[in-house]
């Protein structure tokens, strides 16, 4: 069985967007544990609601990049629009933070916010 920890972040209806996008990911995988979810400021591009961020703590049979294409599944279900800006607004993004106890992005570096969700749920995790 794979860990996975997904960053989940929205400001699109970001309540029902994290919502179903926790339903949508329960359906295939098993949420084992969620981080407290805040209010962030956007990053990059600052003209656009907030967001509000978080992570789960998930185990799949699938290895990761099944699992990577299955949240982009997802995001695309939930209606994702990806363009030029990265850093615009989305009604859902799903990311790998950590797979296997490995931090495989960058952002947990960089982002405090996402950093503090990882070890809600991974306490253990060595940086």
């Amino acid at each position: 069985m794979n860990h996975a920890v997904i960053g989940v972040g929205s400001n699109i209806e970001p309540e029902r967007n994290v919502q179903e996008a926790r339903r949508h990911i329960a359906q295939r995988h098993v949420v084992v544990a969620a981080s407290p979810f805040v209010r962030t400021r956007p990053v990059g591009r600052v003209d656009q609601p907030d967001f509000t961020n978080g992570a789960l703590l998930v185990e799949t049979a699938v290895d990761r990049e099944r699992f990577r294409a299955d949240l982009k599944a997802i995001e695309a279900l939930l209606g994702r629009q990806r363009g030029e800006n990265r850093d615009g607004p989305r009604t859902i993004d799903l990311d790998i933070v950590v797979w296997n106890g490995d931090i495989v992005d960058p952002d947990f570096y960089t982002r405090e916010f996402l950093r503090h969700a990882v070890m809600a749920v991974l306490p253990d995790l060595e940086p």
